[in-house]
Order: C-alpha cells, then sequence, then structure tokens
C-alpha cells in the first residue's frame, strides 16, 4: 500500500506530471491498495478548502496585481531612490528596500521579483551594473515576498499546521528585514568594489523628501494599514486582504488615476488564474495528506528520525537539508502541503514552537525560488534581463551562501523570529 503510495508519487513527479496530479494519483493509487472509498478524495478536496483563513490568498494575489498596474510599485521606487539612491551600489539598494516593502504588500516573490524588478532591473544595466548580478540580486530579494507578511505561504502553512497566521505574520518581519539587510550590505560592498553608482551623485535635500513622500506616503501606508489592523486586533488576517484590495483600488483608480476598468479586467483574470493554480494543489493536498494519516507515514516518518538522534540541534539541520533540496525540485505550495504534515509531528517530538517552525520552512522554501533547477524568481529575472540561468549561474554562489548563512542564524537563533510575537504576548 505505502510503496505503491510513494512510487506513484515519485514516478508521476519524475516525469514533469503536474503537481497537482502527481499528488492526486497517487492518492487514489494509495486508497485503491488499502480498500479507502475512493469517495474520500472529493470530500477532503472540500474540506481542505473549506477554510475562511484560505479567502485571504486571492485577496493578496489580487491587491498585489492591482498595486502593480496602479503604480504603486513604481512610487515606492521613486521615493526610494530620493533617499539612498547616491550611495554607491544605489540602485540595487534602492532595489532591495523596495522589494521588501512590496513583500509587505504582495504576499508573493514571484509578485515582488517582476514588479520591482521591471522597474529597477534596466536601469540597473543601462547604468553599468553586470547584469547577471543584477538578475540574481533581484530574484533573492524577491524571494523575500515569501517571509515578509502578508505571506501566501505563512498563510499555508499555518492552515496546514493548525498554527496562528496572526502569529506567523508578526514573526515574518524580523527575518525577512535581517536577510533585506544582509543583501543591502552585500549590494553597497559590490557598489564600492565594481564603482557602481546610484541614481545620482547627491543626496536629496529635505524638502525634495518631503515633497517626495507626499507622492509616496500612501503607497507606504499599504503595509502599515493591513498589518496594523490585524496586529490591532481591527481586522483578520482575510479581512486584511479585503481591506488591500479595497485600498489599492481607491488609491490606484481614483488618486493616482492609473487604473481604468480596461487595467482591472487584466487584473481580475491574471489573479484569476494565479489562485486557481495554488487552490487545485490545496484542495488535492487534502487528499493527500489523509491518505499519510491513514497509512500512519507521519508517525514513521517522527520514529525514523527520533531513532537516528534524540538532538533538536541536529533534527533542524536535517529539516533544512531536506527542505534545501525539495524547494530546488518542488513548487513552495507543493512541499508545504506535502511536507508539512510530516515534519510537524517531529517537531513537536523536539519541542520546537511551532511558529518558528514554520518560518524555517518558509526561508527555505523562498532560497528554492532562487536555486535552479525550479528556481521560479530566477526565470522571472531572467525574463526581464533577457539572460538565462546559465548566465546568471556565475552570480549565484555568493548569494546562496548569504542567504543560507542567514537562514542558519534564523534556524539557531529562535528569538530572532519570536520577538515581536514574544513583545506582543
Amino acid at each position: 500500500m505505502i510503496a505503491a503510495f510513494v512510487i506513484t508519487l515519485f514516478v508521476t513527479l519524475f516525469l514533469s506530471v503536474p503537481i497537482v496530479w502527481s499528488l492526486a494519483l497517487a492518492s487514489i493509487v494509495g486508497m485503491l491498495f488499502s480498500g479507502l472509498p475512493l469517495i474520500a478524495i472529493p470530500q477532503q478536496i472540500f474540506n481542505n478548502l473549506n477554510s475562511f483563513s484560505l479567502m485571504a490568498v486571492p485577496f493578496f494575489i489580487l491587491s498585489g496585481d492591482i498595486m502593480i498596474i496602479g503604480g504603486m510599485s513604481k512610487r515606492l521606487v521613486d521615493y526610494f531612490q530620493k533617499i539612498v539612491g547616491n550611495l554607491p551600489g544605489g540602485l540595487a539598494i534602492v532595489s532591495d528596500i523596495a522589494s521588501m516593502f512590496f513583500a509587505a504588500i504582495s504576499g508573493s516573490s514571484t509578485a515582488t521579483t517582476a514588479a520591482i524588478g521591471g522597474i529597477m532591473m534596466p536601469e540597473m544595466i543601462k547604468k553599468g551594473y553586470d547584469p547577471d548580478w543584477v538578475s540574481v540580486n533581484q530574484a533573492t530579494a524577491g524571494a523575500l515576498g515569501m517571509i515578509i507578511p502578508p505571506s501566501i505561504a505563512l498563510i499555508m502553512y499555518g492552515v496546514s499546521a493548525g498554527v496562528s497566521i496572526g502569529d506567523l505574520f508578526l514573526a515574518g518581519f524580523t527575518p525577512g528585514i535581517f536577510i533585506g539587510l544582509s543583501l543591502i550590505i552585500y549590494a553597497y560592498y559590490m557598489g564600492k568594489k565594481h564603482g557602481w553608482q546610484g541614481s545620482s551623485e547627491k543626496r536629496a535635500t529635505f524638502k525634495e523628501l518631503v515633497f517626495g513622500l507626499k507622492d509616496a506616503i500612501l503607497a507606504i501606508l499599504m503595509p502599515l494599514i493591513v498589518l496594523g489592523g490585524i496586529y490591532a486586533g481591527i481586522f483578520t488576517p482575510t479581512e486584511s486582504a479585503v481591506v488591500a484590495v479595497v485600498y489599492s483600488f481607491i488609491i490606484s483608480a481614483f488618486v493616482y488615476k492609473e487604473l481604468n476598468f480596461k487595467k482591472l479586467i487584466i487584473c481580475l483574470e491574471a489573479s484569476a488564474r494565479t489562485t486557481a493554480v495554488i487552490m487545485i494543489v490545496i484542495g488535492t493536498a487534502g487528499s493527500f495528506g489523509y491518505f499519510l494519516a491513514y497509512a500512519g507515514i507521519p508517525d514513521m516518518v517522527t520514529n525514523g528520525i527520533t531513532s537516528i538522534t534524540s538532538n533538536a540541534f541536529t533534527f533542524l539541520m536535517v529539516v533544512n537539508i531536506l527542505l534545501l533540496i525539495v524547494g530546488m525540485f518542488i513548487n513552495s505550495a507543493a512541499a508545504i502541503l506535502i511536507l508539512t504534515p510530516l515534519l510537524v509531528p517531529v517537531a513537536i517530538t523536539y519541542n520546537v514552537n511551532l511558529v518558528h517552525f514554520g518560518i524555517i520552512m518558509i526561508v527555505n522554501l523562498a532560497i528554492g525560488f532562487v536555486t535552479p533547477p525550479l528556481g521560479m524568481d530566477l526565470f522571472v529575472s531572467a525574463r526581464i534581463s533577457g539572460r538565462t540561468i546559465v548566465q546568471m549561474s556565475k552570480a549565484l554562489p555568493v548569494f546562496m551562501v548569504l542567504t543560507i548563512l542567514d537562514l542558519m542564524v534564523i534556524t539557531y537563533w529562535p528569538a530572532l523570529s519570536m520577538f515581536i510575537p514574544n513583545l506582543l504576548k
């Protein structure tokens, strides 16, 4: 029964069968061999999708699309250029900072990479920055969209693990900022080393910053309103996603006046396609998880790992290695939904805080977004810059070392993730 289930899963994945059908086929084969009624599959699909928290996903996707088309991302970039654009490597620093802010708006790494990269990368290449380095830098900065709340990946982990999404959002801030700061420092170093200039040689005056803020303040306020409302108890994470859509629509359509009916239809269509893909994967993962529980596979995994080591330090190292490899080959949504039911029981055995464990998982999978062969953010950057993955690979090792060092700090220094949740308890 278990052998047939596992073989079906890995054979279909090896044959590049879409992940949704791989999960479904593995579940069907497992249930047929175990004698379980196949009616359980649609039942579990429905049960997995019947979640109030999951309603946040399509709304955050839509708000991100509206902000890209509605000009909010461009205004963020323009203002940050006034603040730090004069520094060595200033354009890359602006790209990193703007990506951090846009991550706190969109909840998506690919959206962050596309929105900020589409503005900044051509300008950096025009200014003489190494196009391969620029491409990898933007892909890595874009991956912060998975970590900094409101992250769709954190919502999916929270639903799968039964962990408070509000706590996960609180915990995601400091690790995301920590990784962002490491990218900024590296960009400054590379700017000094290669003589890469910013957007201007002169620092903006106080008056210019004040007048520039008038144009960007509504975009900057977006994450403060959405996340502040959650933490103040004014609305839930799901309700905050609706607030994000309404706010971005009003600002883009009536204040910036860059969103018209035609562009809105484009946003709705793009968001519907992205949402459909994510929700189908979540649904089929329900039947997949149901069979895992029935077959006792989570218990087997727990017993297998605990028989090897009783040390939480070693367990977390094994988890990091596993997730870094998985992130190279499997879509992050599928990885979360497949591995969370397997790894969370083991984490509980080792007394690892499940909020902190969720951050570890998501950071690992975010690194997977800039790791070939899957590396979705790399492909987005490559499309913008006109480079190939092979060409970009020469700039990749330093970014990989940097982000893995960040991951080690996040893994073994829980206080970094849990600082804000513990502060607000």
